[in-house]
């Protein structure tokens, strides 16, 4: 049987594209020949089979009073089931946790995304009962956020929060017996709103992980 690899995130697991001129669509989401996890697919080859749950909003455990089902603790159940036998969990979380609204720290988004993937391991959906997660700590939010539309909602401190995160995310994994990876300055983030990975930044990230599976999963 092939190994299933669910790819649990936001708008940059869903493969929002922020910069229409970037998409070989012209549209606002990187098609199958672009986003991470599809590319991450054909490297990988049909031993794998990589498994897409981005929602754009979602947060690692806070809900959103303006959206409805952003908060990922509420979900992993399910979604975990829905694709079991999993043998791999890969979570990229935390650029809407940094929304001001929603008022949590970097610090509090670090036990936000502990606290999920605590969840994760307690769902029946484990190949041989074993968990095996790789947290992901996406790229920091660049200023540039405030010269777009979308930087309003999302709130004054998000880049500085950001930049924090992964310090945090690093413990989180390492309290839980996790894989982590820091994707800042391995995988790029657009310059139009600055929170979303280009084209490239797809790519960049697939090649990363394309190495770093296999090793997880031996």
């Amino acid at each position: 049987m092939k190994k299933h690899i669910l790819c649990f995130g936001d708008s940059n697991t869903h493969g929002y594209c922020a910069d229409p001129s970037d998409c070989a669509d012209g549209g606002d989401r990187f098609n199958e020949d672009e986003r991470w996890t599809c590319l991450l697919q054909k490297k990988l080859g049909e031993d794998y089979l990589v498994l897409e749950e981005g929602l754009s909003g979602r947060t690692t455990v806070f809900p959103d009073p303006l959206h409805e089902s952003m908060a990922g603790l509420d979900v992993i159940y399910s979604c975990m089931m829905s694709h079991e036998p999993l043998d791999l969990l890969i979570i990229m979380l935390g650029t809407n946790d940094t929304k001001e609204r929603l008022g949590a720290n970097a610090a509090c988004i670090g036990i936000g995304m502990e606290r999920l993937v605590m969840k994760a391991k307690t769902v029946p959906a484990w190949r041989g009962g074993v968990p095996k997660i790789l947290v992901i700590c996406p790229p920091h939010i660049g200023e540039g956020l405030y010269l777009r539309p979308e930087g309003m909602p999302m709130g004054q401190g998000c880049p500085e929060k950001s930049r924090e995160l992964a310090p945090y995310f690093a413990q989180a994994a390492q309290n839980q017996g996790c894989a982590f990876l820091d994707a800042e300055g391995l995988a790029e983030f657009n310059t139009v709103d600055c929170m979303h990975l280009s084209r490239k930044g797809h790519a960049q990230l697939a090649d990363c992980l394309a190495a770093m599976v296999p090793e997880l999963l031996s």
